[in-house]
């Protein structure tokens, strides 16, 4: 059964994995002037700036627009006045004449929409996190493959020039010698986003059922429906699958090379401290990752230096990048741009991009056209182990307790380290890592065939490797 019970009669057309709406939705590849006509499914700021970035790629056509939220339809519709619109992406996914989609939705309708637009015949161009827990990302995967469908997950660094010359630097030249560690930062502020006594009241102009697609309806008590939904676990997966996404995608790119699939072992300390708001997701988290090989941590801090202040906590490197430290010297890598420095912190390299806006969005055209997935930056399989991170970060966090000494002692090794750094971080706000409303997880062991996790703390951990869906928007298992 497809696109939930209103569409079961079009399953008929999918049969041994050929669709109608593929067969004919192929047509336009025979055009003399090889255009692509693309759907996009939500139309708020994200949508609109992939909109931008579409719209100049060459003989590319913005020809549908869909949200549940009528208002920003209306806008998107008046940039875009000959485009089709629609409030439900399966009358969107059922016009023949669109050939792709791009999906800017909130993360937890990632999965579902890019799975039903694969079975519709569509190709997908899905925005990070690809998943909203690591099951539906692998159901995703599997239908990319069942239906022969072109899917880029919105990680656009990977269409920066810039990192392929980074890994040259790194690991052909050696230019820094061997590499010892990594650091992720994703430190900057952000503000608390309220807390009510009674449920958000959900605007007429909003279809809130189809918003909700596969999350619970569950009562919202933030300030805004729009946005904040990525601090409450229903929809959201809190800064890790933000920002730290992008961050991580680009270590696993530049300092593995995509040789590590997911971690070996993974360990948690955080929690949501200061704001006392209707969020859930952590405003602060530290966490250390042995890959096996190059250890990782994590530094991801949204509160500011001191109450009231503006300004992050003091860090090493950039507030959104990372920090690859080597045996002759250190590189720090953010969007756009990185320098390297020797021992002594003496710049000896500096490295300049273009962040892979625009790049990125032409490279999934050229794969639609070629039908070929291999020329792919950020293939769905590739976009599912980097999403994989986050989901297991958050996991370790959601599976945490409260504070022990003796899980940090026995913990993973940079742990000591980074839960001195928070304990400084907190110290302005009189916040102890003892407090209430910080929680420390074990040592997670990851099992790399599955991606769950295994041993001690497991099942807890494991109780968010695949959610609970809402009947008509569950994601389905593909065989």
């Amino acid at each position: 059964m497809i696109y939930g019970t209103r569409r079961t009669f079009l399953h008929s057309g999918f049969v041994g994995g050929v669709t109608l709406a593929s067969a004919t939705r192929n047509a336009w590849a025979t055009n003399v002037n090889n255009e692509v006509n693309i759907g996009f499914i939500g139309c708020g700021g994200r949508g609109n700036i992939l909109m931008t970035a579409f719209s100049k790629v060459p003989g590319v056509t913005i020809g549908g627009l869909c949200d549940p939220d009528r208002e920003r339809l209306g806008k998107a519709k008046e940039r875009f006045p000959k485009a089709q619109t629609w409030t439900d992406l399966r009358d969107l996914l059922d016009e023949p004449s669109i050939d792709a989609v791009v999906i800017a939705t909130c993360n937890h309708w990632h999965c579902l929409a890019a799975i039903w637009a694969m079975e519709a015949g569509k190709d997908v161009y899905v925005e990070k996190p690809l998943s909203h827990s690591q099951w539906e990302g692998e159901q995703t995967v599997a239908a990319a493959k069942k239906h022969d469908r072109i899917c880029q997950l919105g990680t656009q660094q990977r269409s920066d020039p810039m990192q392929a010359d980074i890994k040259t630097f790194l690991h052909e030249e050696r230019g820094l010698g061997d590499i010892l560690s990594v650091v992720v930062n994703r430190i900057g502020t952000r503000s608390p986003i309220g807390k009510r006594e009674t449920p958000l009241p959900i605007a007429k102009d909003i279809d809130y059922d189809l918003w909700l697609g596969p999350a619970q309806d569950e009562p919202i008590f933030r300030e805004k429906l729009q946005y904040d939904w990525h601090w409450n676990w229903n929809t959201g997966s809190g800064e890790m699958g933000n920002w730290g996404i992008h961050i991580l995608d680009d270590v696993r790119n530049v300092v593995f090379r995509d040789s590590v699939k997911v971690p070996k072992r993974i360990q948690s300390l955080g929690g949501r401290v200061v704001w006392n708001d209707a969020g859930a997701t952590p405003n602060v988290q530290m966490v250390a990752i042995d890959t096996g090989s190059i250890p990782v941590q994590i530094q991801l801090m949204n509160i500011a230096a001191k109450p009231g202040g503006k300004k992050s906590p003091k860090h090493m490197g950039p507030g959104s990048g990372y920090i690859v430290q080597c045996a002759d010297g250190h590189y720090e890598g953010r969007r756009g741009g990185g320098v390297a420095f020797d021992p002594d912190g003496q710049e000896i390299k500096t490295f300049e991009g273009n962040s892979g806006n625009g790049s990125h969005q032409q490279n999934f055209i050229d794969a639609v056209r070629k039908r070929d997935r291999r020329i792919l930056n950020a293939d769905v399989v590739t976009g599912n182990d980097s999403t994989a991170w986050c989901n297991l970060a958050n996991s370790a966090f959601r599976a945490s307790g409260q504070w022990n000494q003796n899980e940090v002692e026995d913990g993973l090794s940079d742990m000591a380290k980074q839960a001195s750094i928070l304990a400084a971080a907190l110290l302005p706000y009189g916040t102890k890592l003892q407090s209430k409303d910080v929680k420390l997880s074990s040592v997670l062991e990851v099992t790399p065939q599955t991606g769950k996790f295994t041993g001690a703390g497991s099942e807890q951990a494991n109780q968010f490797y695949k959610r609970e869906y809402r009947s008509n928007f569950a994601v389905p298992e593909i065989s």
